[in-house]
C-alpha cells in the first residue's frame, strides 16, 4: 500500500487515520483485499457508480476464483457480496440517488442494476415489519452446487426454468438462510402453506431444500409454467410486484449464472419497526 501511495498522486486516505484496507483511487472506494462488513458506503452518485462498478468486478473475479461451489464460499466472496448488497440497498431506498447514479454506469451494468434495484424496491414495499416479539431463526444455506443441482433436477422433471426456481428460493428465504415461517403460516425454504404442500409436495419434507424445490416446481407447473410463468408465479403469490421481482432476478441469473453465486452470498436483512437489521453474515455478534 505504501508503494502504491508514492507512485499514484490520486491516492488519498479515507480519513486522516485511514481505516485498514480502505483507500480511494480517483474517487473510487477500493479495498484490499475485501471490504469489511461495516465498510462505509459512498453517498455521491459519481463515486457511488464507480464504487459499484469496481465492487461488481471484484466480486465477479472472486466468484470465478471460488474453485469448488460444493464448498463454503471464500471470505472474499462473502465480503464483496455483502458490500454489493449494501450498495444496492441504498440505491433501492433512495430514488433520487439511484436516478443520478444509474446513468453513470456502463450500459450492461446499468441494465443489471436497474433490475436489482427495482426488484429490491418491489419486495421491500410488500414486506411488513416484523413484530417486536418475533424470534428470528436463521441458518446456513445448502451448498451452492447442491442447490443448482436441485433446480436442474426440477427443471428436467417439471420443465420449470432453473433460474425461476432459484429466484423463488432467493426471494422467499435467501436460499434457506431465513428459517422463520411467514405471518400467514408458510414454511420452509420455498415458503409453502401446509395445505398446498400436502397437495403438491410429493410426500416430501417441507423444510428440506431438495424436496421443497421439487414441490415448488410441481406446483408452478400445475399453475401454468413453463407456458405462462407470470400466471404460475401469481398463483404462488398473488402480487404483481412479487411476480415482477422474481422475474427480474430470474432474468439476471439466466443471463449470467455468476449472478446466482453472487445472490447466493447476499445476506438476510429483516425489516422492523425500528429500521432494517442484518441477521446473517460476517461481523455480527
Amino acid at each position: 500500500m505504501d508503494g502504491h501511495h508514492k507512485q499514484n498522486p490520486a491516492y488519498r486516505p479515507a480519513t486522516e487515520e485511514p481505516r485498514k484496507g480502505l483507500f480511494y483511487l480517483d474517487d473510487v472506494m477500493l479495498f484490499a483485499p475485501a471490504p469489511p462488513p461495516a465498510a462505509p458506503i459512498p453517498q455521491r452518485p459519481a463515486q457511488l457508480a464507480q464504487t459499484l462498478a469496481s465492487t461488481t468486478r471484484e466480486l465477479g473475479a472472486a466468484v470465478d476464483g471460488w474453485s469448488s461451489k460444493a464448498a463454503p464460499p471464500p471470505g472474499g466472496v462473502v465480503l464483496f457480496a455483502l458490500y454489493q448488497q449494501r450498495l444496492y440497498r441504498l440505491l433501492a431506498r433512495d430514488t433520487k440517488v439511484a436516478a443520478a447514479t444509474l446513468p453513470q454506469l456502463a450500459p450492461s451494468l446499468r441494465a443489471v442494476s436497474a433490475d436489482l434495484i427495482a426488484a429490491n424496491r418491489e419486495l421491500y414495499r410488500l414486506t411488513p415489519p416484523l413484530k417486536s416479539h418475533t424470534t428470528i431463526r436463521v441458518g446456513r444455506a445448502p451448498p451452492a452446487a447442491s442447490l443448482l443441482g436441485y433446480y436442474r433436477e426440477a427443471q428436467q422433471r417439471f420443465h420449470v426454468p432453473w433460474d425461476l426456481l432459484a429466484s423463488v428460493n432467493f426471494v422467499e428465504s435467501k436460499f434457506g438462510k431465513l428459517r422463520n415461517s411467514s405471518a400467514a403460516g408458510a414454511q420452509g425454504p420455498m415458503q409453502f402453506m401446509p395445505a398446498t404442500w400436502r397437495q403438491y409436495g410429493l410426500g416430501g419434507d417441507i423444510h428440506d431444500a431438495h424436496d421443497a424445490v421439487l414441490g415448488a416446481a410441481n406446483y408452478l407447473q400445475a399453475s401454468g409454467a413453463p407456458r405462462n410463468l407470470r400466471r404460475a408465479l401469481h398463483a404462488y403469490n398473488p402480487s404483481s410486484a412479487y411476480v415482477d421481482a422474481v422475474l427480474r432476478y430470474a432474468r439476471r441469473m439466466r443471463s449470467d449464472r455468476r449472478m446466482f453465486y453472487e445472490l447466493y452470498n447476499w445476506q438476510v436483512f429483516v425489516k422492523t419497526a425500528h429500521g432494517d437489521r442484518r441477521v446473517t453474515g460476517p461481523g455480527l455478534p
